[in-house]
């Protein structure tokens, strides 16, 4: 069996300077170095080891929830609770349990919040059983264009979307709907340049 072909004068496939190495999704043992350091994910409730996932962090909900007549983004020049000073209908308490109704939206502030570092940045997704549930999740943050998505270098809190769907739903502070994966740098080769290089090595 012939032996892999290298890149001519590199000694590896793929060559990625020392700088790129930790490029890509944190793994579980990353994600729980950063938790207990304190340093990139937060939070002033200690945050479990049953929360970590093999590259994912479960998020919790925390002790409100706001009901807005209708999903929004706050902008690249609005934080999310400027918006919910005017677009939130009542607040709800979450401590001892709540419903949340069938076909309305609520924000709900999380118990995690982000601190993260330059060329680091997170992807966001409901967990599988909230997508079963038939239950619209998904994260936002402040200055946010986009959901789930949190920008490279973000400092600031996290909130949930939720919009049942099906039917109503009872959560409590702690529930956890969504979870979260940090991704560090990007890349050193994008689907354009990997194709050439296969190409090149057929």
């Amino acid at each position: 069996m012939p032996e892999p072909t290298t890149v001519p004068g590199s000694g590896e496939l793929f060559p990625v300077p020392e700088s790129e190495r930790s490029t890509g999704l944190m793994p579980s043992q990353l994600l729980r170095g950063a938790v207990a350091l304190g340093h990139e994910i937060l939070s002033p409730e200690p945050i479990g080891d049953d929360q970590i996932q093999p590259a994912s962090l479960d998020l919790r909900l925390g002790e409100v929830a706001y009901r807005v007549r209708a999903s929004f983004l706050p902008g690249a020049r609005s934080r999310v609770r400027d918006k919910l000073e005017h677009l939130s209908m009542h607040k709800i308490d979450l401590t001892k349990g709540a419903v949340l109704e069938r076909d309305c939206v609520y924000i709900v502030p999380l118990l995690e919040f982000l601190a993260l570092r330059k060329r680091a940045s997170a992807i966001a997704n409901p967990k599988s059983s909230i997508g079963r549930l038939d239950v619209f999740a998904r994260v936002i943050t402040d200055h946010g264009t986009e959901f789930d998505r949190v920008r490279d270098g973000y400092k600031g809190p996290l909130y949930a979307e939720i919009s049942p769907r099906a039917f109503s739903i009872l959560v409590r502070s702690g529930s956890r709907l969504v979870q979260l994966r940090v991704r560090r740098g990007s890349p050193p080769f994008s689907d354009t340049a990997l194709r050439r290089l296969h190409e090149e090595l057929s």
